[in-house]
């Protein structure tokens, strides 16, 4: 089904809403009129509880029902829906946000659950995979629709609702896809606000979503902050946290390839990605040969720096806050041009330049520091132990993304096992990790400190055993 009348509605309507801060009805809807927005959380978590309960007495066939339009929609929005994202939030590519949509069929709905039967002499037990009930969000500015909507097929394909605060700099873009979603599935199930959102978000609301007695899992992705937040909490939290993604390159490496992946992954959406490649170790006796393959790839193009270029960027790239560095959000995510121009230098003309990257020593901030911008910095190491002892140091032990370029197995197989990371990629870039370019499933929420990693309907159930003892064995 076409659903594009629908959301030229819900654009038009929210935006008109949003801009001229009119109120939004928070009452208990019984026609539909809220379509998933409150300003009151209690109200919010109160509709999305009796929409679970409408969810659950429906079944499974309702279930896949809705995840098929949440994957259908933003397909057929992604461009649309793409320019709101970053005209609202100002970080990142269109053509890279307009992809996180399109690829969003590779989120796994119903079809990952399954029961499990044991039979023997003693009787039948039957595993089954139970929801939550309501599920208390944060996203992050950095895929505000990719991420609520990822989120929602898994939820609910696992029998849940969701209560979503987003990230202040992209909730409106957030409030038209989530406007738009529950209007298609209240049309097409009679099921109301499954996906609540608070419109606007606050810290107030996002406490207050934490702490209510009928939220029964938080789903964090974000930042060190809101993450600490989530994980101080005394109900469960699955928390997406922060990562550093380093990068070993060793001698028997096919050094084209390796430039190639490089760029594609840190290149994308101008390494917003929190899996996204921010630092690489390359061993000297092939240190040169990769700058010269970096230089020479065709499809993307990516600009080295000098190192006076690259000391004037990073002053410009960090401030010091407290007692230490953090990025410059008005850098964040910028194009190449923008962080050119930040320094005085004009990038060739007619000619997309899709990274910027030089060679650096270990102590330069860009190693140490999830940028979060289409720089990466390129470190010289005398060996590939070297080259693995400071991937491991500058990883931090966020236990998150880890890539390396080897023909040698036992350097990979090495690697591997010590950086014990969520997300270990091999001669790819690091987006292989999510089943671009590589093998899996997707998902925008990588659960690492609390280790359910790439989530999938799975992470967002209950175990439930139901045992007849004695008797029912047919065989």
């Amino acid at each position: 089904m076409d659903y594009s009348n629908i959301v030229q509605d819900v654009v038009a309507q929210v935006l008109q809403e949003l801009d001229s801060k009119m109120n939004i009805s928070n009452s208990l809807p019984t026609t539909g009129q809220t379509y998933g927005l409150f300003q009151c959380v209690d109200k919010a978590v109160a509709a999305a509880k009796y929409a679970q309960k409408q969810l659950s007495e429906a079944g499974i066939e309702t279930r896949e029902k809705i995840v098929a339009l949440l994957k259908s929609i933003p397909i057929q929005n992604a461009t649309s829906w793409a320019e709101l994202e970053l005209n609202e939030t100002g970080v990142g590519r269109l053509d890279h946000k307009i992809a996180k949509l399109q690829i969003i069929n590779k989120v796994p709905g119903v079809e990952a659950l399954k029961s499990t039967l044991h039979s023997g002499d003693n009787g039948i037990s039957m595993d089954e995979l139970a929801p939550w009930g309501v599920i208390g969000c944060v996203t992050p500015v950095t895929h505000s629709i990719p991420t609520i909507t990822a989120n929602a097929i898994n939820m609910i394909a696992a029998g849940n609702a969701l209560v979503v605060n987003p990230h202040p700099s992209g909730y409106r873009c957030a409030a038209i896809a989530v406007e738009t979603y529950n209007r298609a599935i209240y049309q097409e199930t009679g099921i109301e606000n499954l996906i609540a959102l608070i419109n606007p978000p606050t810290l107030e609301t996002a406490n207050a979503i934490f702490e209510h007695r009928d939220i029964n899992l938080l789903v964090v992705t974000g930042g060190p902050f809101v993450a600490r937040a989530a994980l101080s909490q005394k109900k469960r939290a699955i928390v997406a946290g922060p990562g550093n993604p380093p990068v070993v390159v060793d001698e028997t490496a096919d050094l084209d390839l390796a430039a190639r992946s490089i760029i594609t992954g840190a290149a994308f959406d101008n390494n917003l990605l929190c899996i996204g490649e921010k630092e690489v170790f390359v061993v000297d006796q092939v240190f040169e040969a990769m700058m010269a393959a970096m230089e020479r790839t065709i499809e993307q193009k990516a600009y080295r720096l000098n190192s006076d270029q690259i000391a004037a960027l990073t002053e410009k790239a960090f401030v010091w806050k407290k007692d230490h560095y953090v990025v410059n959000g008005e850098l964040v995510g910028k194009d190449c041009e923008v962080l050119a121009k930040s320094i005085g230098l004009a990038l060739p003309p007619g000619q997309k330049i899709d990274l910027l990257y030089g060679e650096t020593g270990e102590d330069n901030l860009f190693v140490p520091v999830e940028q979060m911008m289409p720089f990466v910095p390129f470190v010289r190491v005398p060996n590939v132990a070297t080259a693995v002892e400071k991937a491991l140091e500058f990883e931090h032990g966020f236990g998150h993304t880890a890539i390396i370029h080897s023909n040698n197995l036992a350097t990979i197989t090495d690697m591997g096992k010590r950086a014990n990371t969520t997300v270990f990629v091999a001669n790819g870039p690091s987006t292989g990790g999510l089943g671009l370019e590589g093998e899996g499933f997707l998902s925008y929420s990588l659960a690492t400190p609390t280790g359910e990693g790439i989530t999938s309907p799975l992470t967002f159930t209950r175990f439930r055993r139901m045992s007849i003892c004695g008797s029912m064995g047919m065989v």
